[in-house]
């Protein structure tokens, strides 16, 4: 707790300034980044640019007139102020004006024109090539052989996809800029959820909403759109909804979740019954919403887990299975964390709605662009996935750059596996490493499930 000590009483300081504070130590220290030589540039090229030019008949049908900062143009703006960790409008200006960025030569911009259009400009577009950019992200995903977690791999083979969804708020923006001037708080810029494919951690989509105490279960009926039949949805408490459950199981497709510690429930009988695992089919809910699940409970350290899910065949679904896809679920956190603190989406650099959202979706545009990276950088050293620190590839492009400049070296993903221990891009292996329920069921392991 941040306190300050008056006489013999101890005064917390208001969460808004310790936030405030908070950023404005961590902008310090976000300096801007050396530009991204050719051949980083031309992935950005070659991957979001096409995606974005199939955005301009749109763009004129919104009746946007050609001006200095297009479509292409802000796109590649917005971009390069994610990817290089620009703080400020007044540094993004400069950098127009005397070197150029990505595909955007240089414009002379002035900081008044370019905050109005952060302003102004439709973030419906950049959301727009943010979608158009995901399935060639999925393409070159599939077109790649490396390791997969034995339960991934499972999942993969019976499933037509493995989906994890959560939710994540959005931090509070700075009151110096815009319309924020003089509020007394720091206002939080939204929620966004995010509809993750597991085995390959690329987003299918984001959903955005401006109020920061929207509830997961908004979310349920824009989830149930995107699911296809045949799938496999991993998903936590705060998204338990009987009737959804009900259209799940309707729609052929596959559930798995925590289950509440007071859910009500009547055994119809057990599949399996052991000291540690108890698995069982039971009735939940009431009238139109009565249901038969599978109550999954696993004793840990004294403590049982409780896990539900819509399939009742434990030949279709082991429990084993059931517990290691729900621990992979946490790899959406891991997601979230990546794109709020090294890709900045917990700075706000805007202070406007609009503004928010472009930074958003650029974002995730950049985490798919980060994600492919180290994917590929996967496939060099043979690895999983999750043996590759995504920040690790992310923070040694700097030292890539270098070696492009020194002609030393020409391909980042192959530079990156080749000195992959001296950057720190392969994770070091834990001392302890937990073993999988499919390994070892009886959850004796260092760590939760």
């Amino acid at each position: 707790m941040n306190e300050k000590t008056i006489g013999t009483k101890k005064v917390e300081k208001p969460s808004s300034v310790r936030h405030t504070r908070a950023i404005q130590r961590d902008r310090t220290k976000r300096q801007t980044s050396c530009p991204p030589d050719e051949e980083i540039a031309r992935l950005f090229e070659e991957v979001i640019h096409p995606a974005t030019l199939a955005q301009l008949d749109y763009y004129r049908r919104l009746g946007l007139r050609e001006r200095v900062l297009t479509l292409p143009v802000m796109v590649a703006l917005v971009l390069s102020m994610v990817w290089r960790q620009i703080g400020e409008v007044t540094e993004l200006v400069r950098l127009l004006r005397t070197e150029g960025l990505l595909w955007s030569g240089q414009r002379e911009v002035s900081q008044q024109a370019l905050s109005e259009r952060f302003r102004t400009f439709p973030a419906e577009l950049f959301r727009r090539v943010f979608l158009a950019v995901l399935p060639e992200m999925f393409a070159r995903w599939r077109s790649r052989k490396r390791p997969l977690p034995q339960e991934i791999k499972w999942a993969m083979e019976r499933y037509t996809e493995v989906n994890v969804v959560d939710g994540s708020t959005l931090d509070a923006l700075l009151r110096k800029v815009g319309l924020l001037r003089g509020r007394e708080e720091n206002p939080l810029a939204g929620r966004m959820t995010a509809l993750l494919d597991l085995c390959s951690r690329l987003p299918r989509v984001v959903w955005y909403e401006e109020d920061a105490q929207a509830h997961d279960q908004r979310f349920w009926p824009r989830i149930l759109e995107e699911l296809k039949a045949g799938s496999l949805v991993i998903f936590d408490l705060g998204y338990t909804n009987f009737k959804v459950y009900a259209q799940l199981t309707a729609r052929n497709m596959t559930f798995i979740t925590r289950a509440k510690r007071n859910l009500s429930y009547q055994v119809e009988k057990y599949l399996h019954r052991t000291a540690q695992v108890h698995d069982a089919i039971v009735w939940i809910g009431e009238g139109g919403n009565r249901q038969q699940v599978r109550l999954i409970q696993v004793l840990y350290k004294g403590k049982w887990f409780r896990y539900l899910t819509n399939e009742l065949d434990e030949e279709r679904l082991p429990a084993p299975y059931v517990v290691a896809l729900y621990w992979q679920r946490w790899k959406i956190e891991t997601v979230y964390s990546i794109v709020k603190r090294l890709l900045g989406l917990a700075y706000f650099w805007v202070g406007s709605l609009n503004g928010v959202q472009l930074q958003l979706w650029a974002t995730w545009l950049m985490y798919a662009v980060l994600v492919d990276l180290t994917d590929a950088v996967a496939e060099e050293l043979n690895q999983p996935f999750a043996a590759i620190s995504m920040e690790m590839v992310y923070r040694g492009l700097y030292y890539f750059t270098q070696a492009y400049h020194r002609g030393e070296a020409k391909d980042p993903a192959a530079y990156l596996a080749a000195n992959a221990s001296l950057l720190g891009v392969l994770k070091r292996k834990r001392k302890r490493k937990r073993p999988s329920p499919l390994v070892l069921f009886n959850l004796t392991n260092s760590a939760g499930p």
